[in-house]
């Protein structure tokens, strides 16, 4: 026998009106991470960044704000302005964050690029500063590492040191060569002329050279290919000479940079499914952690974490007036520069040497004959890196900093900066290591 039952459904009409409006808030759990990154946003002193603004004109929209949007943008996974400009108009949660305002992309974009800059790693440093408070981190106990992220730079448009010295010494050995042939055909033109030395040669060398080869040149049947050459070298050779002086300036001590980011340094990257080793424009982002939380974080153009460590304490130390006591590291950082930089900041140093894995095996510490010195640091460090502390700490740092990486790198997806310049990369990571942090005290809260 057939049923005669009908099937019920709920109400169902979206285009009727409510009577009263829902309250936004109502429609959020209170533990959501909105709520905690508006909360402490609330409770923070940016009178500096208030101060960026210039009074009289149109009305702005208030910093706290785009501030609370940019954080729960970047803690979402959401890093791009006009995403972001979107979200306002389609998410519940940042309808409530911006109390139904509107920004456009432009206007968010300016406020990162350009309100925060200076003014992030103050904001940073405040809510560590009240995760110390809440008992949550300490700054006593610091773990270090560091990771490379890909500039937002062309990958195919780059200066190479080597490049700039190889064309540098093509001119110089070019010029010795049309020099030594005028003498030949000349010697006597040219008697009088001072000693020039080729091997290091200027725009204004090359220019005065070339212009005493042609005089002496003028009457002589010179073959074409020398005449080829020095009206080469006549148009280009000070020109380039000139580029390649400004080049070096702007590589300083690196070895390359990108053409469209000059701040970046072409890195080996290891991105792909097979770990092969490819060479990108990127910048080595060094962190502190204590308990998965971000305390301190730095960004520099060298791909080595050893030549990092220095610079990276010391904005340690201007961001809390003081350093840690205990720093955590892997061989990366276990030079005898930075065992000696940590002895004289009186920092104990739980930091690997680059032998340590092989001495632990063996029972035995490797020594240097060339280096006395540097042995007797490996002893120390050996009998410290195997105290009860030491093997716990050791042991933590894989649970403790890493993961913090795995999370930026992968569960966040930030693999490659949208910002240029090294300035607004670090302004970049001072906003998403705060969405990291204020994540975490909401899952802990």
């Amino acid at each position: 026998m057939l049923s005669t039952s009908k099937v019920v459904f709920k109400d169902y009409n979206p285009k009727e009106n409510l009577l009263f409006p829902p309250n936004l808030s109502e429609l959020i759990d209170e533990k959501h991470p909105v709520k905690i990154v508006s909360d402490i946003i609330d409770g923070l002193d940016i009178k500096s960044l208030v101060n960026t603004y210039k009074p009289g004109g149109t009305s702005c929209y208030h910093p706290k704000m785009l501030l609370k949007v940019l954080i729960y943008g970047y803690l979402s996974n959401i890093y791009s302005s006009r995403k972001i400009e979107q979200a306002l108009k389609e998410n519940i949660h940042f309808m409530w964050v911006s109390a139904m305002s509107r920004p456009d992309h432009n206007t968010i974009n300016r406020f990162r690029s350009q309100r925060l800059k200076g003014e992030i790693k103050a904001i940073f440093t405040q809510i560590v500063l009240l995760l110390e408070k809440e008992g949550l981190v300490s700054l006593e106990t610091t773990f270090v590492d560091g990771t490379k992220i890909e500039a937002n730079a062309n990958r195919y448009t780059f200066v190479w040191g080597k490049a700039i010295k190889k064309h540098k010494a093509r001119i110089s050995q070019q010029l010795e060569e049309l020099w030594n042939y005028a003498e030949k055909v000349a010697k006597d033109e040219l008697q009088d002329t001072e000693n020039i030395d080729f091997k290091e040669v200027d725009s204004e060398k090359v220019t005065q050279t070339i212009t005493k080869i042609n005089e002496v040149l003028r009457d002589k049947k010179a073959p074409s290919k020398v005449r080829q050459k020095l009206n080469y070298a006549k148009k280009n050779w000070a020109a380039n000479l000139d580029k390649y002086k400004k080049q070096q300036e702007i590589l300083g001590s690196r070895n390359s940079y990108s053409k469209t980011d000059t701040d970046a340094t072409f890195m080996r990257m290891k991105d792909d499914h097979m770990q092969n080793g490819q060479l990108k424009p990127a910048y080595n982002l060094q962190i502190s952690t204590n308990r998965q939380f971000i305390l301190h974080y730095s960004i520099h153009p060298n791909p080595t974490d050893t030549k990092t460590l220095e610079s990276h304490l010391q904005g340690f130390e201007e961001s809390y007036q003081k350093v840690p006591k205990e720093l955590v590291a892997d061989a990366g950082y276990g030079s005898e520069e930075n065992y000696n930089l940590l002895k004289y900041r009186k920092i104990k140093a739980y930091v690997k040497y680059n032998y340590f894995t092989k001495d632990q095996k063996s029972g035995q510490i490797t020594t240097s004959q060339n280096n006395p010195k540097l042995a007797k640091i490996r002893e120390k460090i050996f009998k410290l890196l195997n105290t009860p502390k030491g093997v716990r700490l050791r042991k933590q740092r894989c649970h403790d900093v890493e993961p913090v990486f795995a999370q930026l790198k992968h569960n966040k997806n930030f693999k490659r900066f949208l910002l240029r310049g090294k300035i607004k990369a670090e302004l970049e990571i001072g906003i998403l290591a705060i969405a990291h942090n204020l994540k975490k005290m909401a899952k802990a809260a």
